[in-house]
């Protein structure tokens, strides 16, 4: 008997997949059943070896030893993961296996999870891909029956890949040369250092931001308001006023225009985080996890896309799910029209389609999900809803007239079919912003020639600086961070999958942080971010070359451009930098340490501190260390005290009283010189105070 081993990406997608295809009975680590076996990677199995593991020597970050990039690129087991690695590695060995179908995630990531894992396991059975954008029992039947090759998706492996590599040689390269050159660790990344860089340059704008004053004259008439323009002389807007006010005004024109709002596009994975920040207060994190979950339960596709659009063949099997999400949330009393055509477009679809319910939502108590993701479930139905719903038809009124050589309007707008904005109204809560200014307003029936008396008054504001980025903002800003570049087509800095990650690794490490409430949070760069972007060379935090990066990726993807070629570009940027960076002078302001000195390094003059395991130079360069579990001290009964410690730093000796002989038994007095010769170890000497015979020690 054969079988065939089904790869997933994680334990609960794995039981999904072996319920459709009858692999029902349990094993430690994979389920069984129907020529099918099934099992599951728990996330990355496989991942690209630290810099240790190619060179013990690069376990110590040292100058020296930059740029590290590897000719013969290795790989490692995850931590904790192991047992799972070998529970895969058994199967696919197993004799009466012949194909194995990736079922990971359907995208570059699960691409690169599965290929990791075979490849590690020196596996060379025939592949095939399950390529699926949802969990129902429907999707996945339908998705073995139309399973392709794995070649198929060899480009797809080879930019995931890329990705990855780059991201290592610049994230290990850069972050070690400038925590070594600043005394700190300073995490620097290919997508994490642009985007800091756009956060600290808004914030930058915005302590430079000086409020200017700006008049406007009103000109109220009764049924409505007229305004000018902004004034910038305070004098010239009361002179203005004054010689307005009581005037009769003839209307000079009175334009009344029929126009239409169109629906709302489908959510993709970045517009859908960007609306839940904006409305409910969720971080972009907190949004993927929220849908990750969704899709695991069948109850939403895929979410990790970059599509607003459906394909006609899931067009065509749309309305029924309609129906169901328009009987659970709609009332009975609302005419509803279904129009797919306007969210169907297969030329602007690629991997996945937008996100959108599932039909498995009949059956699911929404009232009962967890607090997040019923949420969520009710964005992505209320947007469907709205996708296919009518236009919202208004008439706008735009008023104008001219009094003493100066223009004034009025605008306004009727609605006289809500359309798809009666939808979005049944829920208050969620409901869109809308932009509502003053001179919007409801207008009445105002003819050409009507003649009004007006009451003037002066109206004074102040010019807004820019606005601290939110999740919403940052993440629109990472999506479109170079709409100039209009030769590329990805002009963004990450991907829809990995920004959220991006953001939350920059908190971690200490680089940003977020304020405010609980529903508006802002991004805020530490001090430490600070320095460290005025510290970085424009080619780390450019978004621009980021972009450029990434559409290389997307060439690879596409078969385009050689994996070879771009991670050359990536290696010869790194190398020049490394070669070429000078350190900013005035580095101890910019990055004070927290720790406290004890003295001075005797070979480069930096701060030593204390650690856990001794007192070292905070210069990583610097292999300069005394050792609190010194063999030479021990021997003797002795510790490496911080006072110890300080006094050797201060004056290059220390008298130490009551040392043991382990010769004779007894103790003695001695005073301990540093010797140093920048060997490994810290070299000493030691002199009796009685007849100066020196003996040499190690600490």
């Amino acid at each position: 008997m054969k079988y065939t081993l089904v790869i997933a990406e994680k334990p609960s997608v794995a039981q999904s997949i072996a319920a459709v295809i009858g692999a029902t009975k349990r094993y430690d680590g994979y389920l069984e059943g129907s020529d099918f076996i099934v099992s599951w990677c728990v996330g990355h199995l496989v991942e690209l070896a630290t810099a240790d593991s190619y060179d013990e020597r690069y376990a110590k970050w040292l100058y020296a030893d930059l740029p590290i990039i590897p000719e013969n690129w290795q790989y490692s087991i995850s931590r904790g993961k192991e047992k799972q690695m070998k529970i895969i590695k058994e199967l696919m060995h197993r004799k009466d296996v012949n194909i194995i179908i990736a079922a990971t995630d359907a995208g570059r990531e699960g691409e690169l999870i599965f290929r990791l894992v075979y490849e590690k396991n020196n596996c060379n059975k025939p592949v095939k891909r399950l390529w699926i954008s949802s969990m129902e029992e429907k999707a996945i039947s339908d998705g073995f029956q139309n399973l392709r090759d794995g070649k198929h998706y060899d480009n797809l492996y080879q930019s995931a890949l890329c990705r990855a590599k780059a991201d290592w040689i610049v994230g290990i390269n850069s972050t070690r040369l400038f925590s070594v050159l600043y005394g700190q660790t300073l995490n620097v990344g290919r997508v994490m250092s642009p985007t800091l860089s756009m956060i600290v340059e808004r914030e930058a704008s915005i302590s430079a931001f000086v409020a200017e004053p700006f008049y406007t004259v009103q000109l109220d008439c009764g049924v409505f308001t007229l305004s000018c323009e902004k004034l910038a002389d305070k004098q010239t807007a009361e002179s203005l006023c004054k010689s307005c006010d009581g005037q009769n005004i003839i209307i000079q024109s009175a334009e009344n225009k029929k126009k239409s709002e169109k629906p709302p596009k489908l959510y993709d994975l970045t517009t859908l985080q960007r609306e839940a920040n904006r409305k409910l207060g969720f971080t972009a994190e907190q949004t993927l996890s929220y849908t990750q979950s969704l899709y695991e339960k069948k109850l939403v596709t895929y979410p990790r896309t970059d599509s607003r659009y459906l394909t006609s063949d899931i067009s065509e099997n749309t309305p029924p799910v309609i129906k169901t999400i328009a009987d659970l949330f709609m009332p009975k009393d609302i005419n509803f029209t279904i129009s797919m055509a306007q969210v169907t477009d297969n030329s602007k679809v690629n991997d996945h389609h937008a996100i959108i319910p599932t039909m498995s939502i009949q059956n699911c108590d929404v009232a009962s999900l967890p607090f997040g993701e019923r949420e969520i479930l009710l964005l992505i139905s209320l947007r469907l809803l709205c996708g296919v719903g009518e236009d919202c038809v208004y008439e706008e009124t735009i008023v104008k007239t001219t009094l003493n050589k100066v223009e004034f309007t009025a605008k306004g707008k009727i609605i006289i079919t809500e359309g798809f904005h009666s939808i979005e109204n049944l829920y208050p809560s969620i409901q869109n912003e809308k932009i509502q200014t003053e001179n919007i307003k409801v207008l009445p029936k105002i003819t050409e020639e009507e003649i009004f008396q007006a009451k003037a008054t002066v109206k004074e504001g102040k010019t807004s600086p820019p606005k601290h980025f939110t999740d919403d903002t940052i993440l629109a800003a990472m999506e479109n961070a170079n709409k100039a570049l209009v030769d590329i087509e990805q002009k963004g800095i990450g991907t829809p999958a990995t920004r959220a990650g991006i953001l939350e690794k920059l908190i971690k490490t200490g680089l940003l942080e977020r304020r405010g409430d609980k529903k508006a949070k802002y991004f805020f760069p530490t001090p430490k971010g600070v320095s460290l972007i005025t510290v970085l060379p424009e080619a780390i935090q450019s978004p621009q070359l980021t972009a450029e990066w990434e559409e290389k990726l997307n060439q690879i993807e596409h078969g385009d451009l050689s994996p070879d070629s771009f991670l050359q570009d990536i290696s010869q940027m790194v190398d020049n930098l490394i070669k070429t960076y000078e350190p900013i002078k005035g580095a101890d302001i910019l990055f004070p340490s927290s720790l406290e000195s004890i003295g001075k390094c005797p070979r480069c003059s930096n701060d030593v501190v204390e650690n856990k395991k001794g007192f070292c130079c905070l210069n990583k360069s610097c292999s300069f260390a005394l050792w609190k579990e010194s063999r030479f001290l021990i021997s003797k009964k002795k510790s490496l005290t911080k006072a110890v410690a300080t006094e050797l730093l201060k004056n290059g000796k220390v008298k130490l009283t009551g040392c043991y002989s382990e010769k004779t038994g007894k103790t003695y007095d001695a005073i301990v010189l540093i010797d140093d010769t920048d060997g490994k170890y810290v070299n000493f000497k030691m002199e009796f105070p009685t007849n100066k015979q020196g003996k040499e020690g190690r600490l």
